[in-house]
């Protein structure tokens, strides 16, 4: 899963990424600082390998990984080439969704490029980039298909559509927002534009807004009715509470995050609305060599998951051993779980669901 972490510049983007990756990428009070996007790894917290590790004492936990990708920041006129605006066009092209970091504190001492402070300004600044830009590629697309049209009548339903998004875009919509059929969702996906990436806003306030009820926080208030309006996920964030944060150990944290009534940190948030957004779930496997979590699409069947670890698993697939992680632990053992006939054996059309401990049978 990559994700890339867009806005204005000095809106707070590489604080965020430093908070969370600890990769130290640079972060200064002028715009542009960030020209290549910094890059950063980051382990998926999964309390359930800490229990599975205790069980089965293995070599190794392998954790599932999110790529965060700090992205230049974006200023009006990049989809004409302004500022860094190609590069940036390019790099949020190749993200799975978008970290919208959006400006929601005072500070005279962090310069807006805008002049003011003003999220739905600033949101509207970055999705209308987008637009221009996803409006260029339909505009060829309808063209080429026109072309293939006069030859072939199938592609005028494909025009239709192409047509129809295309005013959706010129009303300064983002195409996440069209309505469309299911075929037609499937279609709009693989036009692959910067407008339809789904997207997370994080509403970056300081401590004093974040402290509380941050609800009442009008910039709060104002992401969170545009979010709302798109169906696109919020949270709530202090970057530089977090960049505090990523430097304590655990318990420090825990502490630290109890006392302002925080059940888990701003991280944990945005990675678990991240899977929540791109529809993702998590399967373990758990042996003496290695305790590790596989992140897959909700949905997918036991071999295509099987696929993950290995294509010969995929190919040679026989059956999956699967045992639920609160039942395993419930039991104590694999052997209490298997005497209890709690481990299913399941075949090619099993589903997999998000917290199945697997053993994949397969011959090649």
């Amino acid at each position: 899963m990559k994700l890339g972490i867009v806005g204005l510049p000095n809106v707070g983007k590489s604080t965020l990424f430093n908070a969370i990756t600890n990769a130290g990428a640079e972060a200064a009070n002028y715009p542009f600082c960030t020209i290549d996007p910094n890059v950063g790894i980051v382990p998926v917290p999964d309390k359930r390998l800490d229990a599975l590790s205790e069980m089965y004492h293995p070599k190794k936990v392998t954790p599932a990984v999110v790529e965060f990708v700090d992205i230049a920041g974006l200023v009006r006129g990049a989809s004409k080439g302004e500022g860094l605006g190609n590069k940036f066009l390019s790099h949020i092209r190749q993200v799975d969704a978008v970290v919208h970091v959006v400006r929601c504190f005072e500070n005279d001492n962090i310069i807006h490029v805008e002049g003011s402070i003003d999220p739905g300004r600033d949101i509207e600044t970055v999705n209308l980039e987008l637009i221009l830009s996803d409006l260029e590629i339909l505009d060829r697309r309808i063209d080429k298909t026109a072309k293939l049209a006069k030859g072939d009548k199938k592609y005028l339903l494909e025009i239709q559509f192409l047509e129809r998004l295309k005013e959706h875009l010129e009303k300064g919509l983002p195409a996440r927002t069209a309505e469309c059929l299911e075929e037609e969702r499937e279609f709009l996906l693989s036009l692959d534009l910067l407008s339809a990436k789904p997207v997370i806003y994080a509403a970056n306030m300081d401590e004093s807004g974040f402290a509380g009820d941050y609800h009442l926080n009008p910039r709060y208030k104002a992401v969170s009715e545009i979010a709302e309006g798109e169906r696109s996920r919020l949270i709530p964030i202090c970057a530089r509470m977090e960049e505090e944060i990523s430097g304590m150990e655990d318990e420090e944290k825990t502490l630290f995050l109890s006392e302002l009534g925080l059940p888990e940190s701003g991280l944990d948030r945005l990675i678990g609305a991240c899977y929540t957004l791109l529809g993702l779930i998590s399967f373990l496997t758990a042996g003496a060599p290695e305790v590790r979590a596989w992140t897959i699409k909700s949905g997918t069947k036991a071999p295509q998951a099987a696929g993950k670890i290995h294509s010969d698993f995929e190919r040679g697939f026989i059956r999956a051993e699967v045992i639920h992680f609160d039942d395993l632990i419930a039991c104590g053992s694999m052997a209490s779980a298997k005497e209890k006939g709690l481990v299913r054996s399941e075949g090619k059309d099993y589903v997999m669901r998000d917290g199945d401990v697997v053993l994949f049978r397969f011959n090649v």
